[in-house]
């Protein structure tokens, strides 16, 4: 999945990180120095901010349902927990302070803040895969959708994602979203063959979309229709309010059971994000 951008420059593009900072106009953003999230502003200390109460916030977890990333693979052998000092709260991880509620009972919840336009996920696609194949028996594995850059049109991909979770396709769309957008480039806000993003009159839009889905079921109007409900601009509305409490800033982000949240930048590289989310769902699973 990782050959998705056909010349440098989109691959450098794969590579950048995903903020709420929206300040760079039609450029692409730059590549980190460590291809992970530009969440590390946040995370000065070892408690992330929460912008809502864990009443507000239990009602999000319920309502906004996420979709489960490997529900086919075999269940994975949970490892013991150890903690030798390598992993350091406050640096590697974050402690999110209320903890927020999650979506499955009995499950230790890993989930992935993304949007299909954050080249920065794309580049981290295959990553999540590894890391939902991973996940032992008791934990799941979540995608939460993120809207906080307008100016890069993340909003109508995150329509796009609930409209898909109420037919039923998130499963088998996930990965054709990101090649849609990132290798095809037939649902792309940027130009892949140029330097930024496309006028925003060639922004795909939400009945594009649609007929994208089309290929998989879905009747392109129902979609639109569903797309443009009530109960989806709630769930993207309670999403939104999700990502504020786990005090997320950039894409892409993993949340460990609704406690610690975690990024690329902060584990060190993607195989390190593996073994720390590893590490922490075996943190969750010993109850330390």
């Amino acid at each position: 999945m990782l050959k998705r951008l056909p010349i440098l420059c989109a691959a450098l593009l794969a590579l950048a990180a995903c903020s709420h900072d929206s300040d760079t106009g039609g450029a692409k953003p730059a590549t980190p120095s460590a291809a992970s999230t530009a969440a590390a502003p946040a995370a000065s200390g070892s408690v992330a901010p929460a912008s809502t109460t864990t009443t507000a916030a239990a009602a999000v977890a319920a309502s906004v349902a996420t979709a489960p990333a490997a529900s086919a693979a075999p269940a994975v052998t949970a490892a013991p927990f150890v903690d030798d000092g390598k992993w350091v709260a406050g640096k590697n991880y974050f402690v999110i302070d209320p903890a927020q509620p999650t979506s499955h009972p009995g499950k230790i919840e890993v989930t992935e803040v993304f949007s299909y336009g954050c080249p920065a996920c794309n580049a981290f696609h295959s990553t999540v895969d590894r890391i939902a194949k991973s996940l032992p028996a008791g934990a799941v594995m979540n995608y939460l959708p993120a809207s906080f850059r307008p100016d890069e049109n993340w909003p109508v991909y995150q329509r796009a994602f609930y409209a898909a979770q109420v037919l039923g396709l998130v499963d088998k769309t996930q990965d054709a979203m990101f090649d849609a957008v990132w290798k095809s480039g037939e649902l792309s806000t940027y130009d892949l063959k140029g330097s930024g993003l496309k006028p925003k009159e060639a922004w795909p839009t939400i009945d594009d979309i649609a007929r994208f889905y089309a290929k998989y079921g879905a009747d392109p109007k129902e979609f639109v229709g569903i797309a443009n409900s009530f109960t989806v601009n709630t769930r993207m509305k309670r999403a939104d309010d999700l990502i504020k409490a786990y005090g997320v800033t950039g894409t892409p982000t993993i949340i460990v059971d609704g406690k610690y949240r975690l990024d690329t930048t902060s584990a060190g590289s993607y195989a390190q994000t593996i073994e720390l989310t590893q590490w922490l769902v075996a943190k969750e699973a010993a109850g330390k």
